[in-house]
């Protein structure tokens, strides 16, 4: 559609050129009914452009203009068909001065809504231009006919009229062109503009005005101003029009060549004008001199606005080289100075580190444009929360800084992350709707005199201690945490070659059937030796994986050893493996996919298959896990919930699962047979359990006393040391019958 109308642009300015030329060559009445015919097709194709390519609050601007096209095809129609030597035939004298009016309002609005600011370098060039041309017409036009011995004021009025729109469409041309995208409606513009100052030129020295009663203003003027008009139709049927109309930001351009000369041009007008034309009396020479004045005035603006922009730009570079372009918060940089500047003797600068938990999510859920408000959001809660001599700095990423000073011995600084954790601990108010938000903040303090480097440091080590704490709460540095992230550095680093280094093993918990005392199946539990650290401890090495995304593929290795195990071992006995998932697993596409064709490989059904996922982990991401656990159970998988109890534990949460076993966490586990408040829990847990249809697993039984009261009060099933600790493949005996306690899991 859009080619259709740029052809039918160029078939109208390809026709109409033609039509002009001959308008100018051609004689009565011929030329004239050509001219009217070509301007009723500019009309037609004008407004019919104005109708397609221009939404409504574009308009008008061309609509001014087409409304003077209208008026002068109007008055030239009556001058044709009115006798001569009437009140009719005198209508396009008439109308003159409203057709300019049109003209000029026209492109007025046009400079008007196209450039953005008062101080654009377009408006002072094109004064720079309108000033030069009027005093080019002052010595050239206008004082010739004072001086002359018949000055004929209805002639310097006759020809100063079209003289006006002139010098706008002069002025006007450079203020619409400069930065604007060179579109082919542009050009047809520029042509319409062009021709119409060549007619308007010829009118004012009026050489060439053929007067009768069957003339209109033909021959040159009438072939030039037909040429604008089809021009200017050529333009608005154009589907690129709009970029006439668009604003155009300002913007500080290098003075190119053809810029120079137009300006060194301009200021030597009042020079040849000197010399070339001399003024003729004392108040002509006041007017030159008022115009070179103004001339030199608006020069002397041009240096002014070009050394504001300057200024402006660099305050902006210095603005943005200290502040987050996002949130408009002090970035590193401003802290660091700040923090260089903050001396004084007895004073502690403390740094509170703040991460936004689980941010991550919320791109992933929404899309970044949710992430970004929500970060503008977070900053303005956490300035509105902090001191008024407290520094709010953006780290990068969904990391804040809060940077602030007190007396030695004064705890502001965890006063301040108290108050920060309950601001944000408040919904914030995003366009999806209110979206829950929690932080874990890391706080250092030094003596003043401390760069910023090392406070941060230091604070992003107490950070990452409060989210291996639980999140949404603080941790203040010590010593002591810095050793432990060295120690995290060199697992993380060491852990991505223990799978192909062949570091990694499974071992295996009994879980027992406490009704027949039966071992029923084992959990398989990842291990970690490392040729020099030794032995490291899961609760170390297994959230490193999870955050590094290592997890997938130990994860992946874990699942298969377990699997082809368990089938060797179901040749003697029908036992199942319980394998845990992790959160970074569950999310993985394809996860279902994979599982199945594990237990195709392996030979183990899917009865014999247990998967285990956290209460938490779930929660984390509801709908993108749900459809994933709906794979599994459908595939023929058991699915567990883990550490039942630790997380938010509700009833409704747990329909929507579609598990068959429940995990109560240890913590629970312990305090039972003591008559403790845990419980009321687990008989709670139990009764909610059994009413769904879930079997439940006991985790963490260490004594007789434990085990007595889960099997008084129906419990499942129970795992803990009782039964036997892990151990590694090898090493672990199935025991078929009613084994005692004290061999289940004895060695060869």
């Amino acid at each position: 559609m859009r080619d259709r109308w740029a052809v039918s642009s160029w078939t109208l300015l390809g026709a109409g050129m033609p039509t002009a030329v001959f308008v100018g060559v051609a004689a009565p009445p011929a030329a004239t009914y050509a001219y009217l015919a070509g301007v009723l097709v500019c009309v037609i194709a004008g407004a019919v452009g104005i109708r397609h390519n221009l939404p409504a609050g574009h308009r008008r601007p061309w609509l001014l203009i087409l409304a003077a096209m209208v008026m002068s095809l109007a008055g030239e129609s009556t001058r044709v068909l009115a006798p001569g030597g009437t009140v009719l035939a005198m209508l396009p004298d008439i109308a003159l001065l409203p057709i300019y009016l049109l003209l000029t309002a026209g492109v007025a609005d046009l400079v008007r809504r196209t450039r953005a600011t008062a101080d654009d370098p377009a408006r002072v060039d094109a004064a720079l231009i309108g000033v030069a041309a009027a005093l080019l017409v002052w010595a050239l036009w206008i004082e010739p006919w004072i001086t002359a011995g018949d000055p004929r004021w209805q002639n310097l009025v006759a020809a100063a009229l079209p003289l006006a729109p002139a010098l706008l469409v002069t002025i006007a041309l450079p203020v619409l062109l400069l930065g604007r995208a060179r579109a082919p409606a542009m050009w047809f513009f520029v042509t319409s503009g062009m021709a119409l100052l060549a007619a308007n030129i010829v009118l004012a020295n009026r050489g060439w005005f053929v007067q009768g009663p069957d003339g209109i203003p033909l021959k040159t003027m009438g072939a030039l101003v037909l040429a604008a008009d089809f021009a200017n139709a050529a333009c608005v049927l154009h589907p690129t029009v709009p970029v006439l109309t668009e604003r155009v930001l300002t913007r500080s351009h290098e003075l190119r060549r053809g810029r120079i000369a137009m300006i060194t041009a301009t200021l030597c007008v009042p020079t040849v004008l000197g010399v070339a034309a001399p003024p003729r009396g004392q108040t002509f020479l006041l007017v030159r001199a008022a115009l070179s004045l103004a001339l030199i005035g608006v020069v002397v603006a041009r240096v002014v606005r070009a050394n504001n922009s300057r200024a402006r730009a660099e305050q902006e570079a210095r603005w943005r080289a200290e502040h987050d372009s996002l949130t408009g918060l002090p970035n590193r940089e401003r802290l660091a100075a700040a923090v260089a500047r903050w001396t004084g003797p007895d004073t502690r600068i403390s740094l509170l580190l703040i991460d936004l938990d689980r941010f991550k999510l919320v791109n992933d859920h929404w899309g970044h444009e949710v992430g970004d408000e929500m970060l503008r959001a977070a900053a303005t809660r956490i300035t509105a929360t902090v001191r008024a001599g407290d520094l709010v700095c953006r780290a990068g990423g969904d990391e804040f800084v809060v940077a602030l000073t007190a007396p030695d011995g004064d705890p502001a600084a965890e006063r301040l992350a108290g108050r920060l954790l309950t601001a944000l601990d408040e919904p914030l108010p995003l366009s999806v709707g209110p979206v829950d938000v929690t932080a874990s903040i890391g706080i250092a303090t030094a003596d003043a005199g401390t760069g910023a480097v090392e406070l941060l440091r230091d604070a992003d080590t107490a950070m990452y201690r409060a989210k291996e704490s639980g999140r949404n709460r603080y941790a203040v540095f010590d010593p002591g945490l810095r050793e432990r992230l060295q120690r995290r550095v060199i697992l993380e680093r060491a852990l991505r070659g223990a799978l192909d280094g062949g570091q990694l093993d499974v071992h295996y918990q009994p879980l027992v059937h406490l009704a027949t005392e039966r071992v029923d199946g084992f959990e398989a539990l990842m291990r970690w030796t490392h040729p020099t650290l030794g032995p490291v401890s899961p609760v170390e090495f297994i959230p490193i994986a999870e955050d590094t995304g290592f997890i997938v593929t130990a994860g992946a290795w874990l699942l298969e050893e377990a699997a082809a195990r368990t089938r060797e071992w179901r040749a003697t006995a029908p036992v199942h493996v319980s394998v845990n998932l992790a959160v970074r697993q569950l999310r993985e596409p394809g996860l279902a996919e994979r599982v199945g064709e594990i237990l195709i490989r392996t030979g183990l059904p899917p009865e014999g298959l247990w998967l285990e996922v956290t209460e938490s982990g779930f929660m984390d991401d509801p709908d993108a896990c749900l459809h994933t656990l709906h794979e599994l159970r459908d595939l023929g998988i058991t699915l567990c919930i883990d550490d039942f109890g630790t997380g938010f534990s509700s009833l409704s949460y747990l329909q929507r699962l579609p598990v068959s076993i429940v995990k109560i966490d240890r913590a629970f586990v312990t305090g039972v047979g003591d008559g403790g408040p845990d419980e009321s829990i687990v008989r709670a847990v139990l009764a909610m359990s059994h009413a769904m249809g879930h079997r439940v697993v006991a985790e963490g039984v260490e004594t007789v006393v434990q085990r007595d009261w889960l099997r008084a009060n129906d419990c499942d099933y129970a795992q803990g040391w009782l039964y036997g600790k892990p151990l590694p493949a090898p090493e672990t005996r199935l025991t078929l019958g009613r084994p005692s306690l004290s061999h289940l899991t004895s060695g060869p």
